[in-house]
Parts: C-alpha cells; structure tokens; sequence
C-alpha cells in the first residue's frame, strides 16, 4: 500500500500518494487541469503554485509540476499572473538605460526586499537581474535571467509592482539583437531557408510514413 498524505486543494481535503507532484495529484483527485498547465517539466510557467504546510506561516511558491506533495499541504495555484508587457518595435528602441525608464520605470521604485528571488521557482537571483537592467546592462541581465519561465511569481510578492519577467525578456531580445556577436553559419542557413533550398527535401520528409521517419532519425549522422 503506498503512502499517503492529506492536502487541501482550494480548501478541500483529499488523500494522494505521497510520491505524487502537485499537478498530478490535482489529478489523482479528479481535477481536470485545461488551464494552469503545459509542458509538465518546468519549462512553460504555467503551474504557479502557492502553498502553506499546517502549522507553518511561511507562505511558499513553486511550480506544480516539480514539486512533491507534503502532508497537511494547502495549495492554490494561479492560472496566470497579470504582468504589464509593454508594446515596443524591437528594431528601433535605444538599447542603453534610457529604453527601461521608458519602457519600465518602476524597475526604478526597487526597495531592494529581495522578495522577488525569495519567490522565484527556478531559484534566480532576480533582483540581481533588475539591478542590471537599472544600469543599463543588458548583457549580465539576460544571463542572469536566462532561465526564467515567465511564471510570474516574483512579480505577485513585489512592493512596487515590477513585471520582472517582462524586464528580463526585453534585455534578452536587446542582447540577442544587439551586443551579441553575428554566428555565420547561422546567418548562412536562415539565407538558405529563404532561398528555399530545403523545399524539396522537407517535401519528402513531410510524404514519408511514421515508421520510415523514425528509421531516418535511427540512422542520422549525429555530430561529435
């Protein structure tokens, strides 16, 4: 028999195996999950979760597909969180500080409560990342934020109402369009690709049959 727990999902109690992640033991308890959901692998940020344990005051956050139930878990997740996401022509902004006091002021009304990466799911340094766009370095901010997943928790904990994830967005769109180095074959490819160089031959991929597509993938020339 295998171990189970307690946990309340929006205030209803229910017993799930102990092994079982938030997600699928929403499942396990008859949830159908259409929204609040997507890649299952801590990828996508659709899964943002809240959680207190019983007895404790710490208000946690979590992505629901990552991590384990515990006994006397309360959870609520949040199916999306309302972050401001500015419109802007990517090819025609500055691309020093003055595009965030255009774009994001509020970066700018930071307390520094360090909320924001206490919150975080996937355990970035996010007011790290903010103080960089602050500066107008976008280079350290995109990778300081490079794995964000665009959940949003850190914005539902911050004081001066930051949309973090939309700062670390717009500083990655301006590294990679701007401050970094052009790759030529990558350049040489996307030519190609317009040329139509490849037509003919994704013609024939898309004609082939499931067993002949798998047998291609078997025996591809795989670089070392």
């Amino acid at each position: 028999m295998e171990n189970m727990v307690n946990i309340f999902l929006f205030g209803k109690q229910y017993s799930v195996p102990a092994s079982l992640t938030i997600m699928k033991a929403m499942e396990y308890a008859g949830y159908k999950l259409v929204r609040g959901c997507g890649c299952r692998n801590g990828f996508c940020g659709a899964c943002a979760t809240i959680y207190r344990i019983k007895g404790k005051q710490e208000l946690m956050t979590c992505l629901a597909c990552q991590t384990q139930v515990q006994d006397n878990m309360y959870i609520a997740t949040l199916p999306f969180f309302p972050l401001i996401k500015q419109v802007y022509d990517i090819n025609n902004i500055p691309t020093n500080q003055q595009v965030m006091m255009q774009l994001y002021p509020e970066i700018y009304a930071c307390v520094g409560c360090n909320a924001c990466t206490k919150a975080c799911t996937q355990k970035l340094n996010v007011m790290q990342y903010i103080a960089y766009a602050q500066r107008g370095d976008f280079a350290k901010c995109a990778d300081e934020s490079f794995d964000c997943v665009m959940c949003g928790v850190c914005s539902s904990r911050c004081p001066a109402g930051i949309s973090h994830p939309q700062v670390g967005m717009l500083a990655r769109r301006i590294n990679g369009k701007y401050l970094m180095p052009k790759t030529q074959h990558l350049e040489d490819r996307v030519k190609e690709i317009h040329n139509g160089d490849f037509k003919e031959f994704l013609d024939t991929l898309m004609a082939e049959s499931d067993d002949q597509l798998k047998e291609r993938y078997n025996n591809r020339d795989i670089e070392q």
